[in-house]
């Protein structure tokens, strides 16, 4: 190797501790640096959060109870007698009236059953007139009067004659003979008696045959009129109709009633729902004639129906029936309540929350819903004291009244909870608080943020944000 080229050399391996030691010289300034800036970040600005005072007041509280929608009364419309069904005269789902025509069946076979009842109707009547006449038992009355008539000279003439024969002055055949004619008149007396209670017997007798044949007849004519009658069907109420049945053209009536379609009038609608033993005797304490079933009409309407979809049916309802007995199996009654359906938005059928005030809760706190939240399973809720620092409290709760809930232990009126900045919080820290009226512009209710960690440190590392920019 010659010198050259080992003074070359020498000079890259220099060079090279050169860079070595600058790059190490950085490295360590850059790490002064980073303590420097980590000793002199600055200190975790106060967060802004903003409470409500705990309000105290007497509220009038109730209970949801699991309701169902009836209507009543709902009629099934079914085909009286047999035929074709021709026609359909209304549209399906829409309100009808009552005596509207819905259904026509085929007629004419009625119709001539008909005409057939009234011509035998007319052929009895004639029947009775008829056996009304007197003129045969006037035939039988007559031939009486001539035989007592008879009767009456025979009698005579062996009176005149019976004399006259013990003075020998007319023979004795004579008053024989008057004798026989009297007897013989005798017999025709009787014979002609007999028949004419015979001729008033058989007369009464058609009479009566007359008038029962007359009264079938007419009978006959009232069911083919109704025959007729029910060819056409008509609604009996008012309400909203189903969806056909039976289509036109199909036998209907047949062997049974066919079903053609339901009608239920729903305006009012009625929801049926069953509340504890507890709730009916505050309840019956509220509204004293719901046990004998004669709540006043003009009593204003309290009851509110929740409606599958959360939200509240405008119309306000009112109790109007209590069940006979308590269920013993779940120790419930039942009650009806009546709401008005003027849109028909109600239709049968429909679940929903009947929302019943049950009792005056005096002095009661509230808390706003959205400054409870649910951890592990308990009520909680965070608390500004006066220092401003914040503590978070277990809760007992009621039932919610409007925005708020009621709480049994664990707040004390007047106290400041949090309801907006939960997720900047936790217990310990200091706050600047802003104070809202509890019942200006609260929101509803919603979804309980999750609380923070409880062992997240006092403040961010400074070389956090550094890595994270």
């Amino acid at each position: 190797m010659t010198r050259w080229q080992l003074t070359r050399r020498l000079e890259v391996q220099l060079r090279a501790c050169l860079a070595g030691m600058v790059l190490l010289t950085l490295v360590v300034g850059c790490g002064r640096d980073d303590a420097k800036s980590s000793k002199q970040a600055p200190a975790t600005p106060t967060q802004t959060v903003i409470v409500v005072e705990v309000p105290q007041r007497t509220v009038s509280v109730g209970a949801d109870f699991v309701a169902r929608t009836e209507a009543v009364p709902t009629v099934e419309i079914r085909a009286r007698v047999s035929g074709m069904l021709e026609q359909v005269r209304f549209r399906e789902g829409s309100e009808v009236k009552q005596g509207q025509t819905l259904f026509v069946i085929q007629q004419e076979e009625y119709k001539a059953s008909l005409q057939t009842a009234r011509a035998q109707l007319a052929k009895a009547e004639a029947d009775l007139l008829r056996a009304k006449d007197a003129s045969v038992v006037d035939r039988a009355r007559a031939s009486l009067d001539q035989a007592k008539a008879d009767l009456g000279k025979d009698q005579a003439d062996v009176a005149r004659y019976r004399p006259l024969v013990e003075q020998q002055a007319i023979p004795k055949q004579d008053l024989d003979t008057a004798l026989s004619r009297e007897q013989a008149s005798a017999a025709g007396v009787v014979a002609g008696e007999a028949a004419l209670k015979d001729s008033i017997l058989v007369q009464r007798t058609a009479i009566q045959l007359a008038e029962a044949a007359v009264e079938s007849g007419k009978a006959a004519v009232t069911q083919a009129e109704l025959n007729v009658k029910y060819t056409t069907i008509e609604s009996p109420i008012t309400g909203i109709i189903s969806k056909l049945a039976v289509d036109t053209g199909n036998l209907v009536g047949k062997g049974e009633p066919t079903l053609l379609a339901t009608v239920s009038a729903i305006d009012p609608i009625f929801a049926d729902f069953a509340i504890t033993e507890a709730d009916y005797l505050r309840l019956i304490k509220r509204i004293p004639g719901l046990g004998r079933g004669e709540v006043p009409r003009d009593r204003a309407p309290t009851l509110e129906l929740v409606l599958s979809d959360g939200s509240t049916f405008p119309q306000k309802g009112r109790p109007i029936f209590v069940d006979r007995a308590i269920d013993q199996k779940t120790g419930t009654i039942q009650v009806r309540a009546e709401f008005p359906n003027p849109q028909r938005v109600l239709r049968p059928g429909q679940f929903g929350r009947v929302r019943a005030i049950t009792e005056e809760v005096p002095d009661a706190i509230l808390v706003p819903q959205v400054a409870v939240q649910d951890l592990q399973g308990a009520k909680t809720a965070m608390v500004v004291g006066e220092d401003n620092k914040v503590a978070m409290r277990t809760l007992t709760l009621r039932q919610p009244y409007q925005d708020f809930y009621i709480v049994t232990a664990g707040l004390k009126a007047g106290e400041r909870v949090i309801v907006e900045g939960l997720q900047k919080v936790r217990p310990g820290i200091v706050v600047k608080a802003e104070l809202r009226p509890a019942a200006d512009g609260m929101p509803a209710p919603a979804q309980p943020a999750p609380a923070p960690p409880a062992a997240a440190p006092a403040a961010p590392p400074a070389s956090k944000p550094k890595s994270g920019s």
